[in-house]
């Protein structure tokens, strides 16, 4: 992976926390969570998929997504193994209000760069709440081994957030993806205050 660079640490900070309460309701629903967690890995590995197939021109994306698409299948079996341990099931895959409003704000016409752009600041957003999320719950559930089991995931959501910037400032202007992703920052925290808090959902 590309070094991360002291300036993309800093401007990654999500603008609002998650709402405290969040972490208590996931334990009431175990299996929910985790079916939304794991389908949230799976849709990140066919995410890079489609980066890869969209921008194959781009040999440094080619090469830094390749082993992120088996790193989040990875992801997904351990966590459908988990759901198997605890003798949990699968459930269906549920309507992702949270990224459809990442998705709505992304550029739809303009250049390609622009459009470039807003795909991997999407992605970069994802992983950075997914991240923060992980996080809650490695010091706040009262399984210890869930506890554990989030760390894990939140040290690598952390990594993959910041490798969607590098490529954004690999290829665009760093000062148009600082200002972009300041705007994604504000927009974020306003999808936070219209959502529902619930605890079936990673995001």
């Amino acid at each position: 992976m590309m070094e991360i660079s002291d300036h993309t640490k800093n401007i990654l900070g999500l603008r609002l926390p998650t709402d405290p309460r969040w972490v208590n309701l996931t334990e009431l629903s175990l299996e929910a969570i985790l079916t939304d967690h794991a389908y949230c890995e799976q849709k990140a590995a066919v995410t890079c998929i489609s980066l890869i197939q969209r921008y194959a021109d781009r040999e440094q994306l080619v090469v830094q997504l390749s082993p992120i698409v088996t790193e989040e299948w990875g992801h997904f079996r351990l966590v459908l193994h988990e759901l198997q341990r605890r003798g949990l099931k699968l459930g269906r895959q549920r309507k992702d209000a949270y990224v459809n409003r990442l998705l709505a704000f992304q550029q739809k016409g303009g250049n390609e760069e622009g459009r470039l752009l807003d795909q991997l600041l999407t992605m970069a957003m994802i992983e950075a709440r997914s991240c923060e999320r992980f996080k809650r719950l490695s010091e706040g559930l009262t399984d210890e081994y869930l506890r554990n089991f989030y760390r894990r995931f939140m040290e690598s959501e952390a990594g993959h957030y910041a490798l969607f910037i590098d490529l954004a400032e690999l290829y665009i202007s760093k000062e148009l993806v600082r200002q972009r992703w300041k705007e994604w920052l504000e927009h974020e925290v306003a999808i936070m205050q219209e959502l529902e808090v619930r605890g079936d959902r990673i995001h």
